[in-house]
């Protein structure tokens, strides 16, 4: 396809040299703009095919990936860039600091999909050119974004919505409350005793749904979370990284498993979430995750849309 004229590209806010380590490294007014930048990506690819020509990201993982991976060197190489990937453990071979500084003499950007949250911080500290946060131990921004366009894609709105997280109180939940409570939107959370989120994030995303006269609420019953919920979410019990803890974590999790029973508490119109990848049996079933109210694959191709945007603003 011939790349469009540049003028024929919508006006977005470009973020130059800023970094995206956390959710709310976005201004509400900016994460506003990435939807919708992210709504026109989608509609018209081909007006930002050359939007990056140019331009190299190099990108690292130290977790295996196929969303993430997929999603951001289809995103970068269809803007016209280039995608670097390095497998392996960040910070080890050679300090951190020295790597950062490495890569920002070679590359315009870094995609970073880390075990430690304090891995991105590092690199966004000693690095020159834009970090993003593909994945660490604390937040999912990434992922969050793409479910965010995906709700507004089903409901046309946040406002009036019902959105609740059922499982672990982990990166992801603490990414899609931080979104969904600044956007507007009711947030519900339900986790076992001793799996709950991060307290200070918990903190935070109540008072950004003060702020936005939005509901929010944190318990143990998945029942009450569920209960008019016009989006349903849940993630896996174990993540990477806790793979040893699985065992107890079934036994834990046990009553958290959103499955045909627990979905009649939802609103008649409810959508059923998950990041992706499923274990199928254990946090949901699969007549949940195959059933017509699933969005989980609308989810995954968002990804690659609003990594777009992301990339457009921080990088174009």
């Amino acid at each position: 396809m011939t790349a469009a004229a540049p003028e024929k590209i919508a006006p977005f806010e470009r973020l130059s040299n800023r970094d995206l380590t956390k959710d709310l490294d976005l201004t509400l007014e900016e994460l506003s703009g990435l939807l919708d930048l992210a709504a026109d990506v989608k509609r018209s690819p081909g007006d930002y095919a050359a939007a990056l020509a140019g331009k190299s990201i190099a990108m690292l993982f130290e977790k295996p990936s196929l969303r993430t991976r997929m999603t951001f060197e289809l995103a970068i190489q269809q803007l016209g860039g280039f995608a670097l990937v390095s497998e392996g453990a960040i910070g080890v071979r050679e300090p951190l600091k020295d790597m950062a500084r490495n890569l920002e003499r070679w590359v315009n950007g870094i995609v970073a999909r880390t075990f430690l949250q304090k891995t991105v911080d590092g690199l966004a500290q000693w690095s020159r050119v834009p970090v993003i946060n593909a994945l660490s131990d604390m937040f999912h921004p990434c992922q969050a974004l793409a479910d965010m366009q995906t709700v507004h894609e089903h409901f046309g709105t946040f406002h009036g919505i019902k959105f609740a997280f059922i499982g672990d109180g982990n990166n992801m939940a603490h990414s899609l409350m931080l979104n969904a409570a600044r956007l507007g939107m009711d947030f519900a959370l339900a986790t076992p005793k001793k799996y709950e989120a991060n307290a200070e994030i918990v903190a935070e995303a109540r008072a950004l749904a003060a702020c936005s006269d939005a509901k929010f609420v944190v318990t143990h019953d998945p029942a009450e979370a569920a209960a008019g919920a016009h989006a349903i979410y849940t993630d896996v019990w174990a993540s990477m990284g806790a793979e040893n803890e699985a065992a107890e974590r079934r036994t834990a999790f046990a009553d958290y498993q959103v499955d045909d029973e627990l979905f009649r508490h939802a609103a008649p119109n409810a959508i059923f979430m998950h990041c992706l990848p499923a274990k199928r049996g254990e946090e949901v079933t699969d007549s949940v995750i195959e059933s017509k109210r699933s969005v989980v694959f609308d989810q995954a191709e968002n990804r690659l849309h609003a990594q777009k945007a992301l990339l457009l603003m921080l990088l174009a």
